[in-house]
């Protein structure tokens, strides 16, 4: 994994706006009702300009924008065997006092309209095909552009539970040693093909007031724990200078008056075999929280890759904001560990949300401007 050697280097969570297009072709796809070969040939163009057009803006560590994906969280439907069905969407719990905000955000950001599906049935590798069409339009498209390295999402073994509820296992204890045990092989796949691996785990934070909203404060965190045992299991003899791990409370606007605080989470957090961390440090909710990790007791070798923008605001951040928050956190660990980042995906799912595709990229752009100023003064 890289480090900030001569400059701050600069990355981003993930998913990234996709072209009409592409919508299209992955919601037919979601729905069974697209021609693999029309839907291949979108996804494989769609990489390629993403991978392109990250470079152009100045990205030093690029994905492949989850083209590929219609949802961070229910992918995993095609490649594992037990999943069915679908599920409505629990209500958040800041939220629930509020239907006309959720009715007018609704207007905004369009529907889901995405699978959530829940397990039905014992849990295992089905088909790694479309992973396999993943990494080969990523690996294909760095080569192209000719960049060092670049990052592949796959979802944690606890994202996996908290987006698909259990209606087969007898306990979410055996659900989730099922679902570790079966996503193991994707995550030595995108190791294996030169990729740094980047767990999604919005089940150590968010979960707290979505999917596991009815467990009290002491219960998550019991599962939580659990989680990250999970996770390492799967993981397995991964070098954790090959894993990032990315937390977040939901990439949605709303109050978030309900969110676990970071300092409730990251000594679990911290349990996680990965190298680098993620997280949330921009957006009014967390931005305060930079003094949590200034007085936590870090690894020697941790990477702190902080949100230095918001990804639920067409605002676009001055650089000089962004330069101030990463030299924040290069005063804690110093600035070779520091990675600049977003606070999650400007894509989260396919057709859904109410970010501006042109004003993403500006905001990543102003991403590589700040890093820019607080390396001239991080380096001087």
């Amino acid at each position: 994994m890289r480090t900030s050697q001569d400059h701050i280097l600069t990355t981003h969570v993930g998913s990234l706006p996709r072209d009409q297009e592409l919508v299209d072709a992955l919601l037919a796809k979601d729905h069974g009702g697209d021609d693999p070969s029309h839907y291949e040939a979108v996804v494989s163009k769609a990489v390629h300009e993403v991978v392109a057009r990250q470079k152009a803006t100045g990205i030093d560590i690029p994905s492949d924008g989850e083209a590929g994906k219609v949802a961070y969280s229910t992918y995993m439907m095609d490649r594992l065997t037990g999943f069915g069905g679908d599920n409505e969407r629990r209500v958040a719990l800041d939220l629930k006092d509020y239907p006309e905000f959720r009715k007018k955000m609704g207007r905004m950001t369009g529907k889901q309209e995405f699978r959530r599906a829940s397990c039905i049935g014992p849990v295992a590798v089905k088909d790694l095909s479309p992973l396999e069409f993943d990494i080969g339009n990523l690996t294909d498209s760095l080569a192209e552009s000719g960049i060092e390295e670049g990052f592949m999402n796959s979802a944690s073994p606890g994202l996996v539970t908290a987006f698909q509820p259990n209606k087969y296992y007898p306990s979410h204890e055996a659900y989730l040693e099922a679902v570790a045990e079966a996503m193991a092989r994707e995550y030595r796949m995108i190791v294996d093909a030169g990729l740094i691996l980047q767990l999604d785990c919005p089940d150590l934070a968010m979960a707290r007031h979505i999917a596991f909203q009815d467990l009290d404060e002491p219960a998550f965190l019991r599962q939580a724990t659990l989680h990250v045992e999970a996770m390492n299991a799967a993981l397995g003899d991964i070098p954790r200078e090959k894993v990032r791990l990315h937390i977040c409370w939901g990439n949605y606007e709303g109050p978030h008056d309900f969110d676990i605080p970071v300092e409730k989470i990251l000594p679990i957090v911290l349990k996680a075999n990965a190298q680098a961390l993620l997280f949330e440090a921009a957006n009014a909710r967390h931005e305060h929280e930079w003094t949590v990790w200034a007085d936590a007791k870090l690894p020697d070798d941790l990477i702190l890759v902080p949100g230095t923008v918001d990804t639920c605001s067409n605002y676009v951040e001055h650089p000089e904001l962004i330069a101030q928050r990463i030299e924040r956190y290069a005063g804690i660990v110093g600035r070779e560990r520091v990675i600049a980042g977003t606070d999650c995906g400007f894509g989260t799912f396919a057709g859904y949300g109410k970010l501006d595709g042109g004003i993403a990229y500006k905001k990543l752009g102003a991403l590589v401007q700040g890093a820019a100023i607080a390396s001239k003064r991080l380096w001087r």
